[in-house]
């Protein structure tokens, strides 16, 4: 399943991911108003409630005033003020009641008024006395009945706002948790492909193993430059195959002719054809002497050759001392006028031995080729965060900037004459550097304080993945 271009992709993951949020920002407005609404309909109930009851204490203050009246004063005109007393205030029992839905104190209400409106009856003061006392007993527990209905509505209130806040904060945490889910998702469908060219490059890079397969769930953009890489692949595959073989049969079509050279020439010098003068010596002489570099230039390029053909290093604990025992021991007679300075301080180093060996070989081959006759040639190896340091040192003219990195290119020669009258090949310090490459390291032209000219190899210590 192809998941369409890359910024679909990205459109596509972004809208999702606002989905859960989206529903969030709706149920919270929705709790929002939900809580403006209870707390409008509580706010109506508790002032409705508190005005009915002060009503109901205005009443009962009007009533017993006008029965007192009545009991001083007993003619019509009080008396019915006295009922129109007790009518306001069965009007505002009857609301307050209503408006609570209690009937317990409301009934006892309703006998005392019952008793009271027989009020013209009632001669005896005391009587009078206690049945008001009852009434304002019974407005005195409807008035602590209307606070536990309050109290009640308000807990009931905390209540909801409290189980509401726990809804939320547990539907947050999910819808984010969903957002950050979806989120990860969509950055995986991008990052994936991209780890995956990542390794195709690395693979290009280091020239090992094989590519993985193309993949099918990525975004167009990336599978086109999975593509591209992959096809970058083969026709890197092919140039090497070309120029592998090219070398091969150049260096192996130049010894046969070369050997019918050697040959003649060794006849020749031998006298087996007949004898020769002077003139014809030193002509053969030269004829040897051009022989001999083109014997040279075959072998440097055999040896390149078969340097291509080595893809994968074999890593061991090596002793550097060893290695260049046996280097300085194979240039003996080229070294003869020259003091090599050795200064190694590590005992084992992790390289592959044949090519740090030629390394070892080819820098020493420069340094005399290329070095003031009669100076020092410094050789260092140490560590340095965890990488083996060669320097090989040598005093003479010294690398122009802008020159030093084609200097690793093959093919690529020096401009300054050789010491040894041997025209380069310009594979040596290419060789270096394949080298170098093949052991996950390189090689650069530093500035020493001690030579003119010095050629760093760094190779990591520690086991590449």
């Amino acid at each position: 399943m192809q998941l369409g271009s890359l910024r679909q992709l990205t459109l596509g993951s972004f809208v999702l991911a606002l989905v859960p949020l989206i529903a969030l920002l709706w149920q919270s407005q929705n709790d929002l108003a939900k809580v403006g609404r209870m707390t409008s309909v509580e706010t109506r109930f508790v002032v409705s409630a508190v005005g009915l009851m002060q009503q109901l204490d205005s009443a009962t203050i009007d009533l017993e005033r006008s029965l007192r009246q009545y009991s001083v004063i007993k003619n019509e005109t009080v008396a019915e003020l006295t009922d129109n007393a007790i009518q306001q205030f069965n009007d505002a029992k009857l609301a307050l009641c209503e408006r609570l839905n209690q009937f317990g104190a409301c009934q006892k209400l309703a006998q005392h008024i019952q008793q009271l409106e027989n009020f013209r009856t009632i001669n005896d003061q005391l009587l009078l006395n206690a049945y008001l006392a009852s009434l304002n007993a019974s407005v005195v527990q409807l008035r602590s009945d209307v606070d536990q209905a309050i109290q009640q509505r308000l807990a009931i209130q905390k209540d909801d706002l409290t189980a509401m806040q726990a809804k939320q904060a547990w539907l947050t945490a999910m819808l984010v948790s969903v957002s950050l889910l979806l989120i990860l998702l969509g950055t995986q469908l991008i990052v994936n492909p991209v780890k995956k060219l990542k390794q195709i490059i690395r693979i290009l890079a280091q020239q090992q193993g094989q590519l993985p397969p193309l993949s099918t769930q990525a975004p167009r953009e990336l599978i086109g430059v999975e593509k591209d890489l992959h096809w970058l692949a083969d026709r890197l595959k092919q140039l090497e195959h070309i120029r592998t073989a090219l070398l091969r049969h150049a260096a192996h079509e130049l010894k046969t002719p070369l050997a019918s050279i050697k040959e003649g020439c060794s006849l020749l010098s031998d006298q087996v054809v007949g004898e020769m003068n002077a003139s014809q010596m030193e002509i053969l002489s030269l004829l040897m002497s051009s022989t001999q570099r083109l014997n040279t230039l075959v072998e440097k390029l055999l040896d390149y050759n078969l340097l291509l053909q080595q893809a994968q290093p074999t890593f061991i604990f090596a002793s550097p001392r060893q290695l260049v025992s046996e280097c300085l021991e194979d240039y003996a007679l080229a070294l003869q006028d020259r003091e090599v300075t050795v200064d190694i301080m590590v005992e084992k180093i992790r390289v592959d031995e044949e090519l740090y060996r030629r390394i070892l070989d080819n820098l020493v081959s420069n340094a005399v080729a290329h070095g003031a006759p009669g100076r020092p040639i410094n050789m260092r190896i140490y560590l340095d965060q965890e990488m083996a340091i060669l320097d090989v040192a040598n005093r003479g003219k010294r690398i122009a900037k802008d020159k030093a990195a084609n200097l690793f290119e093959p093919f690529i020669r020096g401009d300054e004459p050789r010491n040894d009258n041997v025209i380069g090949t310009g594979l040596g310090l290419s060789i270096v550097s394949d080298c170098a490459r093949l052991m996950h390291g390189d090689v650069e032209v530093v500035d020493v304080d001690y030579a003119d000219v010095c050629f760093r190899v760094r190779i990591p210590q520690k086991e590449m993945l």
